[in-house]
């Protein structure tokens, strides 16, 4: 079992050039090899993907670019690939290709949600929670971390603040592999460095992303036969309320009008169309009070993903109480329950509580990455209690969707967000 951890220890050997060239028709885009000084050696990704994967990071050094009239972002603009040894605070197990996409990941959450502090912790490219909060960025982490504090352990914090010292005592009475800010507090980098593991990581550009978030970029995809497809990066078209467009649909003569969201939904469906831009498609999204309550992705089926982020949302919802109560995870209670009975009366009790408050769900708000090609999955989550959704709009059963809205006692709103959001 020893030789087996090594592997995770053990650096790959990175046989990359130190200079890659991509020639776009006229334009000559060239990259730099990223390498860090750490511990006296040069050093670049840790591994790829997988320990087995040997892998290189590259930044944009020179060149522009512009197609179909739209000036892709230049040189001098990047934030992750731009990091040198003074923004590795603390390189811990220095990082690899997962630990910095990341980090990209809440950097596509967060260039939307500059408006308050806000908290994006995430797992394998997606998000375990996300909020944002008028109070600070220690409310914004405690309701980030609680929406799914089970997902949360061994993840990445990206924050759009100065990390403070509240904050960094709440982070460090979890596990997390990095923690990535603008800046840090004396007294925040004095707690955060009793974790030696911990990556720390200072980048300046995450209290700049109002600039960035406009600017779209080449987006590279690579195919299994060496094959790559090219695309203008996602630009999100919903940057305030007034950005929604009314849910209004017609189909045989029949028009449809959906309920206009109160200031409070509107806001709810801002943050969580913000944060859908870094999930996983087919997605949907719950959110309350400015903080995600569950996150669904990376479903074949929109009715199945609306279903399985409910469950979610009352598993964690059950977990919480657990954890609060006894100390305990959800699944720990439950094997402890197996023997003892005192274990199994609260067990009994918080699924109880869980199902008659519906995970937690009633007054939030939905999102959908894509359009509903029924109503079925609008029905259910209506019948947890959604007061509001957010969708792209153009299914051909619009009029049945917007109608699922209407009929709900009490009346819920929908707004069409006239983009689709998909991520693969």
């Amino acid at each position: 079992m020893s030789d087996l951890k090594k592997m995770y220890s053990t650096l790959s050997e990175d046989p990359f050039p130190g200079d890659l060239t991509l020639r776009l028709g006229g334009a000559e885009l060239r990259f730099a090899k990223k390498t860090w000084t750490i511990d006296g050696a040069e050093k670049g990704l840790r591994y790829g993907e997988n320990p087995d994967q040997p892998a290189a990071l590259y930044e944009l050094a020179a060149g522009e670019l512009s197609l179909g009239g739209v000036a892709f972002r230049g040189p001098g603009h990047a934030l992750v690939a731009a990091m040198t040894e003074e923004h590795l605070v603390q390189s811990g197990k220095h990082p690899g290709k997962i630990n910095l996409t990341d980090v990209d990941g809440g950097v596509t959450v967060l260039q939307y949600l500059h408006a308050k502090p806000a908290v994006v912790i995430l797992k394998h490219n997606n998000p375990c929670g996300a909020a944002w909060s008028d109070a600070g960025l220690p409310d914004a982490f405690d309701k980030a971390f609680t929406s799914d504090r089970i997902a949360a352990f061994g993840g990445t914090v990206v924050v759009n603040r100065t990390m403070d010292v509240d904050t960094a005592t709440r982070l460090t009475q979890v596990y997390f592999e990095v923690v990535a800010a603008p800046d840090f507090d004396d007294a925040a980098l004095a707690v955060l460095r009793t974790k030696k593991n911990l990556r720390i990581l200072r980048l300046p550009g995450l209290a700049k992303l109002e600039a960035l978030a406009g600017e779209p970029f080449l987006d590279i995809k690579c195919l299994n036969d060496g094959g790559m497809v090219l695309q203008f990066s996602f630009r999100n078209r919903i940057r305030s309320t007034a950005d929604f467009l009314p849910a209004t649909a017609e189909r045989d003569g029949v028009t449809a009008v959906a309920r206009t969201p109160s200031p409070t939904e509107a806001e709810d469906l801002l943050f969580a169309w913000a944060v859908e831009a870094g999930v996983t498609s087919n997605s949907v999204i719950f959110a309350k009070n400015g903080a995600t309550v569950a996150i669904g992705t990376g479903e074949q089926d929109r009715v199945g993903c609306v279903e399985l982020t409910i469950y979610k949302a009352q598993t964690k919802y059950a977990d919480r109480l657990a954890f609060a109560e006894a100390g305990l995870s959800l699944y720990e209670l439950e094997k402890k329950a197996e023997t003892d009975e005192t274990a199994k009366t609260l067990l009994a009790d918080i699924r109880r509580r869980t199902a008659e408050a519906k995970g937690g769900l009633p007054g939030s708000v939905l999102v959908s990455d894509g359009f509903f090609p029924f109503r079925d999955g609008v029905d259910l989550a209506l019948s947890v209690g959604v007061t509001a959704i957010a969708q792209p709009g153009g299914s051909i059963r619009d009029t049945e969707v917007i109608a699922a809205v209407n009929e709900a006692v009490p009346q819920a709103a929908m707004v069409f967000t006239g983009q689709r959001s998909f991520k693969h």
